[in-house]
């Protein structure tokens, strides 16, 4: 759970990316003769967006997530991940190439947000303790309610990786031709990650 107004401003952010992307795949009608591949990838990338908004704001404001469904959710956001690679190698633009990168890479930053979750809140709870415990049991409750180092370090990663994601996909929206929305919302999408994975190692 975040705390305001961070909870309510990154809700509207998810939302946003949420209906837009469910519109997509309710409205999703590929063009005649257009190859299985990139129509499939293009429905990959909406669901995965779609259950990661969903997954995101539901982080907003639960204190706790059922382990079913974390398990749940890291298996998905795997094989949707897993599902674009092949994309990698067979996309005929570079430009496509690193639009690809960058959904597979937000697909892996919402894996370890959600397995890495209690660690990157640990800190929040850490200085919460009876009164009527020892120094030594104080101490030893502290320690337990540190996120460690390499946590920290990882989290980091993937926060500088979103934040250029998502810069990325601002210069695509100012420079595309077409539809803008489509690359507004996948850079929300990626500045909502960044920003929830500092909050939550806040």
């Amino acid at each position: 759970m975040l705390a305001s107004p961070w909870n309510l401003i990154l809700t509207v952010v998810f939302a946003f990316t949420g209906v837009y992307c469910l519109v997509r795949l309710i409205a999703h009608r590929p063009p005649p003769g257009a190859r299985r591949g990139p129509v499939l990838e293009s429905m990959a990338i909406h669901l995965m967006h779609l259950v990661m908004s969903a997954g995101m704001i539901a982080m907003c404001w639960m204190m706790s997530i059922p382990a079913a469904s974390n398990w749940a959710q890291i298996v998905v956001f795997t094989v949707l991940a897993l599902a674009l690679v092949p994309g990698l190698w067979k996309a005929p633009l570079p430009a496509r190439r690193v639009d690809l990168a960058g959904h597979i890479w937000l697909a892996g930053a919402m894996v370890w947000m959600i397995a890495a979750m209690p660690l990157l809140m640990a800190d929040m709870g850490g200085g919460e303790h009876g009164g009527g415990h020892g120094e030594a049991a104080d101490e030893a409750m502290m320690l337990a309610m540190t996120t460690p180092v390499w946590v920290d370090v990882v989290n980091v990663v993937f926060v500088a990786g979103s934040a250029a994601i998502a810069l990325w996909w601002a210069f695509r929206a100012a420079t595309v031709r077409g539809d803008r929305l489509h690359a507004l919302c996948h850079c929300l999408m990626a500045a909502g990650m960044a920003a929830m994975l500092l909050l939550m190692n806040g």
